[in-house]
């Protein structure tokens, strides 16, 4: 095979430390001269590093996250692509694993580990690769480390054996079905007919690949304007996931401000910001003129004292988003209230033998989800959810309730199915396994989705009142404070009592102030006797 050849940073112009934020090949990729293998980002610009050779990759010396300076080294490549040396090399692994020479007739078989189902969900971002190839893994052991809009989840390996190939890299974007890793088992059947065929083919003679003509300046210049004139956007995979998470059409940016027009994430946020301040969609050029709504100023705050920065993590920031964009899109209201729990209260601790028996807590939060279902029975434009284009009302016919947790990367939404027509008991066991999984970081995409309407209970944490968001596309939240004990005046005496603050947010396109009111006041009396959840 030809000599390795290394690919480093070249002079960054005295800049050192630049972050790496896209790796873009991986070991066994066919590279062509000028191909951007890695790109950069520095403190005010985004640059890409171009292959210097063309060949195979060998090894990818980064990853996504590393601090590079001029001469770190980024890849290695040979210059010449060796298909059926290539072959035997991808093969080498499975015949060790079988404790076999590369001659034999058989082999451990490769066994392909994909994702599986996800609940729907797409693009779910790798954070984290555990493994390499050679490495020697067990059945159910962690593979990659994936976190969606809410959660992080871990890859499991459905085989044991060596690992061949490892497909995906930090950053990558995976859904249903993506190729992980592929893996050797030790099972010592006969190889599929194409491995047997590899691993008896002769040699061919190394047959050097095309190279194409290093493109001119003026053909570069060329390039770049055809593909807008065409609408492609250039733009890095991240900032197309980026985009995709805001809604944004990024045909819509003319040109960016990075290198050879490519488009950064800051095009999409000033696009978005433009979009918001004009009163247009996003999917929409803005309209010129409009009223604007002031940025908050950058502040150097270390001018002050010291200081320290840390990264939202990836849940933060998408629950920031989806925020945002609910504040600014629905009219919301909150609707304040109180309940009488004395009685709930004493009949919950009459059921603590009786949980402990089944290994069970029963809290407040298990009668407030059944109340909740209850109402949504009674009222159902609170279970329901407005079309996009506003026309319309979808009624649900079932009763699913998130219930907000918080977790160390922020807050998290399981939902509970079905809670009409499970009992307190069952509810008190899935609300436990369900918060469990949640501060654990493994809720599956599927326990976060399908909920009516969402309950934020800050009763272990204090408050008198808030203003819960409406988690949408549902139309209402109910939230609660502290209960504390009060002086209620029951006709000729005051007496104390254990009242509960609740606060109801409702999307007041769907749901009146009257309609909320008379909700609220069925919640709050069946708080106040819980018989009532039994007629």
């Amino acid at each position: 095979m030809s000599d390795l050849i290394e690919v480093k940073v070249p002079d960054l112009g005295g800049a050192s430390d630049i972050e790496v934020i896209e790796v873009l090949v991986s070991p066994g990729d066919v590279i062509e001269l000028e191909q951007t293998l890695v790109v950069m980002e520095g403190d005010k610009a985004t640059m890409d590093l171009p292959a210097s050779a063309a060949g195979t990759v060998v090894d990818v010396k980064v990853n996504v996250g590393d601090s590079v300076s001029e001469g770190s080294l980024i890849v290695t490549v040979t210059a010449v692509a060796e298909v059926a040396v290539e072959a035997a090399v991808t093969l080498e692994p499975v015949a060790e694993q079988g404790g076999m020479g590369a001659g034999e007739a058989s082999a451990g078989l490769v066994v392909d580990i994909n994702v599986p189902d996800l609940g729907g969900a797409s693009d779910i971002e790798v954070i984290e690769v555990l493994v390499s190839p050679g490495d020697i893994i067990e059945l159910e052991q962690t593979l990659v480390v994936m976190e969606g809009d809410k959660a992080t989840m871990d890859l499991p390996a459905s085989a044991a054996g060596t690992v061949v190939d490892v497909k995906v890299s930090v950053g990558d974007s995976v859904s249903e079905g993506s190729l992980i890793v592929t893996v050797s088992t030790s099972a010592q059947s006969p190889a599929p007919e194409s491995i047997r065929s590899a691993q008896t083919a002769p040699v061919s003679k190394p047959v050097p690949p095309v190279q194409k003509p290093v493109p001119t300046t003026q053909t570069q210049i060329s390039t770049e304007v055809n593909r807008t004139s065409t609408g492609i956007a250039h733009a890095t995979p991240s900032v197309r996931r980026f985009a995709r998470e805001l809604g944004v059409a990024l045909s819509l940016i003319q040109q960016g401000s990075g290198r050879k027009g490519r488009i950064l994430k800051e095009d999409v946020s000033r696009h978005v910001k433009k979009v918001m301040t004009t009163g247009a969609g996003i999917h929409a050029p803005a309209v010129a003129g409009a009223s604007a709504i002031p940025a908050i100023p950058a502040v150097d705050f270390s001018q002050f004292g010291e200081i320290e920065e840390q990264k939202l993590s990836r849940i933060k920031r998408l629950t920031g988003v989806n925020l945002s964009r609910v504040w600014l899109n629905l009219p919301m209201v909150t609707h304040h209230d109180e309940a009488d729990i004395t009685e709930m209260e004493a009949f919950r601790k009459s059921l603590k033998v009786s949980a402990e028996k089944e290994g069970l807590k029963v809290t407040g939060l298990g009668f407030m989800l059944k109340a909740v279902a209850a109402a949504l029975k009674q009222y159902p434009q609170f279970n329901s959810s407005l079309s996009p284009d506003g026309e319309r009302l979808i009624l649900k016919k079932y009763y699913n309730i998130g219930i907000a947790v918080d977790t160390p990367k922020g807050l998290v939404v399981p939902v509970l199915k079905d809670v009409d027509k499970k009992s307190l008991f069952e509810l008190s066991a899935e609300m436990f396994e369900l918060g469990a999984k949640a501060r654990a970081g493994k809720l599956r995409p599927a326990e976060m989705q399908g909920g009516c309407m969402t309950i934020s209970n800050l009763g272990g944490i204090g408050g008198t009142a808030f203003t819960p968001i409406v988690n949408a596309p549902e139309v209402a939240i109910l939230g609660a404070t502290r209960s504390q004990m009060k002086p209620v005046w029951n006709g000729s005496e005051f007496v104390p009592r254990l009242m509960m603050p609740l606060d109801l947010s409702y999307d007041h396109r769907v749901i009146d102030g009257a309609d909320a009111a008379r909700f609220m006041q069925t919640i709050v009396t069946l708080l106040t006797d819980v018989r009532l959840l039994l007629v």
